[in-house]
């Protein structure tokens, strides 16, 4: 249910955004608004309150964000809190965050490797990535695991390459349980 939430109000704010022509804009109002909301989350807590009526929280609202966020995102704050979907506000911009990525052909790579790499084969991976995915950019997050002993595991959107020597040792173990003597 939750995914549905965050896929209906996080594509109406992706569709307004781009109809405006204010897609950048409302891109950092969202990742600003995110950072704020996950470093202040008792401001949910209260916005979330069982007590909370709808005009406390639109009132509550504009004194909090009145004059700092752009009309767009005031009135998207505004319709998440008529609709009682104000506890989805993360998911939500998550999700808009996302999307506004996939547009844009932003990709997010996660490299794990079992030891630090060079500024020189982060630059090969990246560019081998960007030629092979059809990304324009992307957006890469490097990660020590050095329970992989060697090679290397990316993941970049659902696709995963395993190409590290902790799989390849489980796949050989698994192969070989299966064997009967």
């Amino acid at each position: 249910m939750a995914k549905l939430v965050s896929k209906v109000y996080g594509d109406a704010l992706f569709s307004l955004a781009k109809e405006e022509d204010r897609l950048d804009e409302t891109w950092e109002e969202v990742r600003n608004l995110s950072l704020a909301l996950k470093e202040n989350k008792e401001f949910t807590g209260i916005m979330t309150h069982p007590d909370m009526t709808q005009e406390k929280g639109l009132a509550l609202l504009e004194e909090a964000f009145g004059g700092k966020l752009s009309d767009i995102m005031m009135g998207f704050l505004q319709v998440l809190v008529r609709k009682g979907r104000f506890s989805e506000v993360l998911s939500v911009l998550d999700y808009f965050e996302k999307e506004t990525k996939e547009f844009k052909r932003i990709g997010v790579v996660y490299v794990t490797t079992p030891a630090e790499l060079t500024g020189t084969q982060k630059s090969g991976i990246e560019e081998k990535l960007i030629q092979t995915s059809g990304y324009q950019s992307l957006e890469m997050n490097y990660t020590i695991d050095e329970r992989l002993l060697g090679g290397i595991r990316i993941r970049i959107g659902d696709r995963v390459v395993d190409n590290s020597i902790q799989t390849k040792l489980e796949e050989m173990t698994r192969s070989l349980s299966k064997v009967r003597v």
